[in-house]
């Protein structure tokens, strides 16, 4: 009888009970492989999704999320009402685009649901829509913010304000003058409402340098609230000697949605301002050569920033 087999003493084919020890073991507990990884997985996934998540930055425009999207097509339009470049604002609207989309009809829908929502609580919010419904009017578009009458559209009410010109006085006469009667007491007062608003909305609160790794020097503007958070579709206004360009914030939201910046030429200076928004800075900027951390050479930038008075 072979060692490797142990039968019973009665010649039957049964193995016995010690062959149990012979069976071959599962190498793999999958049971095990499963725990093991979601232990492992889960304090990752709740690392990088609750206490430290990605940060996107330097992304496509269509790649922003739907609110983010929005912000850009706003400021595209406000850049589109100040140059009146069709070529240039359309092919930043395809860049935000998504496949088989209407750039011009997506203007519409933007334009329709932040008419509804509380952007147009600001006037910049306001701004933006009206450019946004003449953009996409202009090439033959509409939508629901056609029908939305906004408090901008609404012409400033005339006011005519009597002059205090010295009246000459009748010759006296025998005939009795009735004099007027007066106002009754619950009559209210005249109120004057301007129809202007303030034109000083925003300060600049702050002006600082950094050193960025390049040739030509970078202001970097940041239009905000009271709050802090950025405010889009901002016209701003940098001048130098012989010439001056307007740019609008909201085109870089992957940034702050009141961000906006403009690449300087060296050898020359510059002030920066939101025109009729802001008194222009006194400070000029100038793209000095600096050195970098590192060692590296590159041209002195500026961050700006503007906040709400």
């Amino acid at each position: 009888m072979s060692d490797d087999n142990i039968y019973t003493t009665d010649g039957s084919d049964q193995l016995t009970a010690d062959s149990r020890y012979r069976r071959s073991r599962r190498a793999v507990s999958w049971v095990g492989i499963v725990l093991g990884v979601l232990f492992g997985i889960a304090p990752t996934l709740y690392f990088t999704w609750a206490i430290s998540p990605l940060e996107l930055t330097n992304i496509q425009p269509n790649q922003l999320s739907e609110e983010g999207r929005a912000q850009y097509i706003a400021a595209v339009a406000l850049a589109f009402n100040h140059d009146g470049d069709l070529n240039r604002a359309t092919d930043r609207l395809l860049a935000a685009a998504q496949p088989q989309e209407d750039p011009f009809e997506k203007s519409a829908q933007v334009a329709c649901r932040l008419a509804q929502s509380g952007y147009v609580n600001s006037s910049g919010g306001v701004r933006a829509v009206r450019a946004l419904k003449q953009f996409y009017q202009l090439q033959g578009r509409s939508g629901c913010a056609d029908d939305l009458v906004l408090v901008a559209d609404v012409p400033n009410p005339i006011v005519t304000v009597a002059l205090d010109t010295p009246t000459p006085q009748p010759p006296a006469t025998k005939t009795p003058t009735i004099a007027p009667s007066p106002q009754p007491s619950g009559t209210p007062p005249p109120v004057f409402v301007p129809t202007e608003a303030p034109l000083q909305a925003y300060t600049l609160v702050g002006i600082s340098t950094f050193c960025r790794v390049a040739e030509r020097g970078l202001i970097e503007v940041f239009v905000q609230d009271f709050n802090g958070n950025g405010v889009p579709g901002e016209p701003v206004r940098v001048r130098w000697e012989g010439g001056e360009d307007t740019f609008y914030t909201g085109l870089k939201p992957e940034r702050s949605t009141g961000f906006a910046d403009f690449e300087m030429d060296t050898n020359l200076r510059y002030t920066v301002e939101m025109p009729e928004r802001s008194q222009p800075s006194s400070q000029q900027l100038a793209p000095s050569p600096c050195t970098a951390q590192g060692g590296q050479g590159g041209a002195t930038s500026y961050q700006v920033i503007f906040r709400q008075s």
